[in-house]
């Protein structure tokens, strides 16, 4: 039977990372989730204190930890990974706070580490608009060249209000600049999205998603607004102030970005995890396959496909 979009092997309408591994590497490929122990600059006061408001202590909540080195750290994501599939190759992902915001010699350093561990295919680093130096960048330009490697490049929304309300620290602009030099120097990037930010209605979170499409993205990341306890956002919520996303309304609207998003624009993710004990809201996502089956049956329910509107 032929398949509703070109770039899938099963019922997926959009072009989802395991597809794109595996034409890449032949076999699964998997990410390996490292806390190599990074700040931010919007964290330790270069621009501000207390990050976005969203933030709690960072994103690498699932990490072994920074108490474990890179390696070791790398080692024990493996083991997991093992235990279903058995010798899978890794991407090592600087996940946590900002992995380019350091010393060129100390990321160097910890990259490779992460590069000389067996098993290991590719780096993902994750960072921010804000802090990639020239010398920087230039090393990741030669990184590319030997290895598999990818730039997760956060934006969250195009909405310079919205970014101001979340205390991002830099604006749309200063993104795309950060954006074009990566690609000018020959990077993947992945550009990461939030859904239901404060104050955004799905027509601002649409306009999001084709502006980021009219760039040409290697790949995105969509993502649900979580409401941690004991963050600025904790706060806001238990004050009435903010009122998350439905499962509906979050299926609907991912759904119609995909739509917006070019069909070979990698989606590595249209949900996300968020630490069930820290996790105020929304309950909801906590059933992750409920989310993911949601999106499925939404798009197979109008016969779309990712880029439709593109």
């Amino acid at each position: 039977m032929e398949h509703p979009f070109p770039y899938a092997d099963d019922n997926k309408r959009y072009h989802t990372l395991a597809y794109h591994l595996k034409k890449r590497f032949g076999r699964r490929v998997f990410k390996a989730s490292i806390d190599a122990g990074f700040t931010c600059p919007n964290l330790d006061g270069t621009w501000g204190t207390g990050g976005c408001t969203y933030c709690q202590g960072g994103s690498g909540a699932f990490a072994p930890g920074p108490s474990l080195s890179v390696s070791d750290q790398v080692r024990q994501e493996q083991a997991r990974i093992h235990s279903k599939w058995k010798d899978a190759p890794v991407i090592a992902y600087f996940q946590a706070h900002t992995n380019t915001y350091a010393p060129l010699d100390t990321l160097k350093r910890k990259y490779e580490e992460a590069l000389s561990v067996d098993g290991v295919c590719g780096l993902s680093i994750a960072t921010r608009a804000d802090a990639l130096p020239k010398e920087t960048v230039a090393y990741l330009a030669q990184l590319s060249q030997q290895t598999y490697l990818t730039v997760e490049l956060g934006l969250q929304t195009i909405h310079d209000g919205t970014a101001e309300r979340i205390h991002r620290g830099h604006s749309y602009a200063e993104f795309l600049h950060a954006y074009q030099i990566l690609k000018g120097h020959g990077i993947r990037v992945c550009v990461h999205l939030i859904d239901g930010l404060p104050g955004e209605t799905q027509s601002m979170m649409l306009e999001t998603a084709r502006a980021v499409g009219r760039l040409r993205p290697d790949a995105v990341k969509l993502h649900l607004l979580h409401i941690l306890r004991g963050t600025p956002l904790a706060e806001e919520f238990t004050a009435g102030k903010l009122e998350p996303m439905t499962r509906e309304a979050y299926i609907c609207t991912v759904c119609s970005q995909l739509e917006r998003l070019p069909p070979e624009t990698v989606i590595e993710r249209v949900t996300g995890d968020g630490q069930r004990e820290m996790l105020l809201a929304p309950l909801w996502s906590l059933d992750k396959i409920a989310v993911l089956g949601g999106i499925d049956q939404e798009m197979a329910r109008r016969d779309t496909i990712q880029g439709v509107l593109f």
